[in-house]
């Protein structure tokens, strides 16, 4: 890390931050979540990056929506994570005509006691995969979106908390127009991550058949939902230096005041920056993927790869920007490229040097 009085200031961790006796250290949990990445990988073929960025989600407690084409493994994908994470799966498929009770539960008149029985929901499950999430209405995607950013859901005007951790993995596609709904922004900016999926190379798709044209494999479980919970816990304990956090926020600062942070050609693209929610999400993000590595310190380098899967999905852009196609995946890579990163060298840099 850089030297001086500056050195030891980092972002705190959150409420939920303080560590219980069942949290697992950073160094062992390196290796808990590369077992756990492992045996996603037997099952689901030439989509590495997705499933890391699905146990990003997981453990920066966030919500994920997948896009891509039909036929490329998404539901499948949760379903692996599902068997390698432990808990309860519920699987959503989103229609046109999906009612918030079908999703969230509602009350049943029992005859029998002459009273209401509330029946709960699908929703009440540990990962709930909405499949095709954009097939649906704007009241049930409402109904969902309370689940999402409350943890709760409220029928008949009593609240019920949802089960811990608690995740939705939403799909949608995005090459069909006939039958589907807009997500709305708000919607939008409560997932996590965005990821963006394409088709298998001829390799991958040579060892898809080769694996799953017989016996598919099946994963197995590596973490119980306790272990969840701790490797929550300590992903929010992953230090950040201050010049870390101050990167997160220009990046962010630059969709807002581009000509302000060094990238002016993109400011007649964009309606709209990302939220104060895309900085904390930015944040979570990075030290959960630093997790994932095996570090208990954020690097600017998590920063930068996981950026276009945090902020893109959240910038609003402006009518000519979307007549003209402009990808913003493009808009945040400008961003990445015109901010400049922070010179800090990990820890084993400066050992090295030291030794």
């Amino acid at each position: 890390m850089t030297n001086g009085d500056d050195e030891h200031r980092s972002v705190p961790a959150g409420p939920g931050g303080q560590a219980h006796l069942s949290t697992i250290t950073a160094p062992s949990s390196g290796a808990i979540l590369e077992r756990a990445l492992f045996e996603m990988k037997r099952v689901v073929v030439g989509q590495d990056e997705m499933l890391e960025r699905l146990l990003v989600g997981l453990l920066a407690r966030g919500h994920i929506l997948l896009e891509g084409v039909p036929g490329i493994a998404k539901t499948l994908a949760v379903r692996t994570v599902a068997g390698v994470v432990g808990g309860t799966f519920r699987r959503l498929q989103f229609t046109p005509d999906l009612m918030p009770a079908d999703i969230v539960g509602t009350r049943v008149w029992r005859p029998s006691t002459e009273s209401f029985d509330i029946e709960l929901g699908p929703v009440f499950g540990n990962l709930v995969l909405a499949d095709e999430i954009n097939r649906a209405p704007a009241k049930v995607q409402s109904a969902l979106l309370e689940a999402m950013a409350e943890g709760q859901v409220s029928i008949g005007g009593t609240t019920f908390d949802l089960p811990r951790p608690f995740l939705v993995l939403a799909t949608q596609n995005p090459i069909e127009t006939d039958g589907v709904y807009h997500l709305p922004e708000a919607q939008r900016d409560r997932f996590l991550i965005k990821v963006d999926l394409g088709h298998p190379n001829e390799l991958d798709e040579m060892e898809i058949l080769a694996r799953m044209g017989t016996r598919p494999p099946r994963a197995s479980q590596i973490l119980s939902v306790d272990d969840v919970l701790a490797l929550q816990e300590t992903t929010e304990d992953v230090f950040v230096h201050h010049a870390v956090a101050h990167y997160i926020v220009r990046l962010v600062m630059a969709t807002r005041s581009p000509g302000a942070y060094g990238v002016p050609g993109i400011e007649p693209m964009l309606e709209y920056g990302v939220s104060p929610r895309g900085s904390l999400s930015l944040l979570a993000a990075s030290r959960a993927l630093a997790l994932i590595r095996g570090r208990d310190y954020v690097l600017p380098d998590d920063v930068r790869d996981i950026a276009g899967d945090v902020l893109a999905h959240r910038l609003v852009l402006t009518f000519d920007a979307v007549a003209d196609g402009v990808p913003p995946r493009w808009v945040v890579d400008q961003v990445l490229a015109g901010v400049a990163a922070p010179q800090i060298a990990s820890r084993d840099d400066t050992t090295e040097a030291a030794s």
